[in-house]
């Protein structure tokens, strides 16, 4: 069998993925990482990261067609052509991109403050997931905490819990030390993916070289 060593490995891959909820290269660049790791089928186990795309976001948001020009210099054309790009990628993988003119960029402090406190409980991983669907597929208010206290709820977390969390910002220098552990690490762009805290893999890749980077390091450990 082609992925024997994979198969057999007794040591799951450890996947760090140093990401923002408001990338899209962030959710795309993982499903395709997921689908490799089905077609491995590669043991692993996967940990998330925060990274602040727009630490100076003002916590209202901004209108992103807008945020995209002020930032990038975008014209309205180079826009559209990006945000088509990317649905069709995302749809490669199963994801629903849906661009809209009244969605927003959110300061996403708020949101990886949330997603320490789920990983506490082992959701991390679903409540991202949650999070990547509610700001590109439904495009909910992320800015707003009671919006995230309801996301939290509809996966099954207290949703008291998570306003408070929200509201007293108990996990603020948590999560400030972890986004600056990655600083140091050189990390300066999303997605970021570490594989064994070793091989560092940026951007989203497709999942044929996925696959193959997944195979060379099974060769690696083999």
């Amino acid at each position: 069998m082609k992925n024997s060593k994979q198969l057999t490995s007794q040591q799951p891959l450890r996947i760090d993925i140093v990401s923002d909820v408001v990338c899209p290269w962030c959710v795309v660049g993982y499903r395709q990482l997921a689908a490799a790791l089905e077609q491995t089928n590669t043991a692993h186990e996967i940990h998330w990261h925060p990274f602040e795309l727009n630490p100076n976001m003002p916590s209202e948001g901004q209108n992103m067609r807008e945020h995209i020009t002020e930032k990038y210099g975008s014209s309205k054309a180079e826009s559209d052509a990006s945000r088509a790009q990317i649905t069709k990628v995302g749809s490669e993988v199963g994801f629903d991109f849906n661009f809209t003119d009244e969605l927003r960029m959110h300061n996403t402090f708020n949101l990886h403050q949330l997603l320490h406190w789920a990983e506490q409980q082992g959701r991390m991983h679903e409540l991202k997931q949650a999070l990547f669907t509610a700001h590109f597929t439904d495009n909910r208010n992320l800015s707003d905490i009671t919006v995230l206290a309801d996301i939290a709820a509809e996966i099954g977390l207290n949703r008291e819990e998570a306003l408070a969390v929200l509201e007293d910002q108990r996990f603020a220098n948590d999560v400030r030390e972890v986004e600056q552990h990655w600083q140091r690490q050189g990390i300066q762009s999303v997605p970021a993916i570490i594989f064994n805290e070793q091989h560092l893999v940026s951007g989203a890749q497709g999942v044929d070289n996925y696959v193959n980077i997944l195979e060379q390091l099974a060769n690696m450990e083999g």
